[in-house]
């Protein structure tokens, strides 16, 4: 079983960032984590961009040859029409992820335009929340 992770704009300076909503670790060294805690039921891939359309390109090359994607688009994930058709168009199932809960930040925020192309969507647990998702998509 093959699993990619992608994560847009600003995750990339995870652990920088805002540490008292996004935490004090680096998405790199949380992917080593993750990566060692299902060694033995699937091999995780990770991307991180910062364009949209790069995104975009990453969903619809992997959408068709992996067993199944977790998105955190970040605040694409409340502009982008684009990444939701994207979403739409391939045969992987994906879940969408925030790492912080939503709603319970500015209300720009509240509406979250990949909810209905996603399987499914994880919201404000953290790091962790990729875990649960890779766990999910296991277990299908």
């Amino acid at each position: 079983m093959k699993i990619g992770i992608i994560n847009g704009p600003n995750l990339n300076l995870l652990g920088k960032r805002e540490p008292e909503i996004y935490g004090d670790k680096s998405f790199d060294q949380y992917f080593d984590e993750l990566k060692n805690t299902f060694k033995d039921k699937a091999e995780l891939v990770y991307f991180q961009s910062n364009v949209e359309g790069e995104l975009i390109t990453k969903i619809q090359n992997w959408g068709f040859e992996l067993d199944g994607i977790l998105l955190n688009a970040g605040g694409y994930s409340h502009t982008s029409i684009a990444i939701a058709d994207a979403v739409k168009s391939i045969k992987s199932p994906v879940i969408g992820i925030h790492i912080s809960n939503i709603y319970n930040r500015e209300t720009a925020r509240h509406h979250d335009l990949l909810l209905g192309a996603c399987k499914g969507n994880i919201s404000g647990l953290g790091l962790e929340g990729y875990e649960l998702g890779v766990t999910y998509l296991i277990g299908r």
